[in-house]
């Protein structure tokens, strides 16, 4: 699999399963949030789009207040068909999300290894989360890490594991220690050994150059995905590390007990 319209083709020509033509919508709905953890000298705000395909639900995060409330209605009983095809990226990838959850669930016999987030504080479950990514990273020849969509629990994961990193996002801004976030990613990876990058890159058009790079160098990239989370593990081995997939409802929805998935990066 060498890019997302080479798996957006497989999926409409029936390779992974049911007809998407055949498959029908049946809820589409927003979830936003704004958070500042305990402690932590500031916040963030998040909004997803998703699709509830049968028992299965589809995700993509956007820019708060981006997505046009006429997309909703678009998307309810539409086939999946017709929304891969939507002139909304978005709306493509949450319907390419929800249907490859569907013909794919995160399971063993489709390579998911579970991973446990205890019941707590949004920010214990933030680092315990922070925590199973980063154990996704190989622990040899990683110096430096662009991490891409910043999150500071990650940052803060690879601070007390002493990799350093080059924070970036496309909101810029600055970290929780004061470090300036760069917002050109492609200007930074030569100067990285991996990359960690949330899966808001397949909603906004960056996923590709991040994919192509590693499929280049060999560098590790290793995929937060809360978007896109059955979408990112079709692209193990060519040139993904590892995923942390982490489908709807995600961990910072409550103070329960919950689970991740995570896909390749074995030591």
């Amino acid at each position: 699999m060498r890019t997302v319209d080479d798996l957006l083709g497989q999926v409409r020509a029936g390779a992974y399963g049911p007809d998407p033509a055949g498959q029908r919508v049946a809820l589409a709905f927003t979830t936003a949030q704004a958070v500042r953890h305990e402690g932590r000298a500031s916040g963030y705000r998040n909004e997803v789009l998703s699709l509830r395909l049968a028992a299965a639900v589809g995700s993509c995060a956007v820019e708060p207040g981006a997505l046009p409330p006429a997309a909703l209605d678009d998307c309810v009983g539409a086939t999946v068909a017709d929304l891969l095809d939507h002139p909304l990226r978005p709306v493509r990838i949450a319907a390419l999300d929800a249907y490859l959850t569907h013909v794919r669930p995160h399971t063993p016999e489709h390579g998911a290894r579970p991973y446990a987030i205890p019941a707590g504080t949004s920010l214990l479950r933030s680092r315990a989360r922070a925590r199973a990514v980063v154990d996704l990273l190989p622990e040899a020849g990683v110096r430096r890490v662009l991490v891409v969509g910043v999150v500071n629990s990650l940052l803060e994961g690879l601070r007390e594991r002493g990799t350093s990193y080059t924070p970036c996002d496309l909101k810029g801004g600055t970290t929780e220690w004061g470090e300036p976030v760069r917002t050109d990613a492609l200007a930074e990876l030569a100067h990285c050994d991996a990359v960690l990058a949330s899966g808001m890159t397949l909603g906004n058009g960056t996923f590709q150059p991040l994919l192509d790079h590693a499929a280049a160098t060999g560098k590790p990239l290793v995929m937060f995905a809360q978007t896109g989370s059955a979408v990112l593990p079709r692209f193990l081995g060519a040139g993904v590390h590892a995923v942390s997939a982490e489908p709807y409802p995600f961990f910072w929805l409550d103070g329960g007990p919950g689970v991740i998935h995570r896909y390749g990066g074995i030591r």
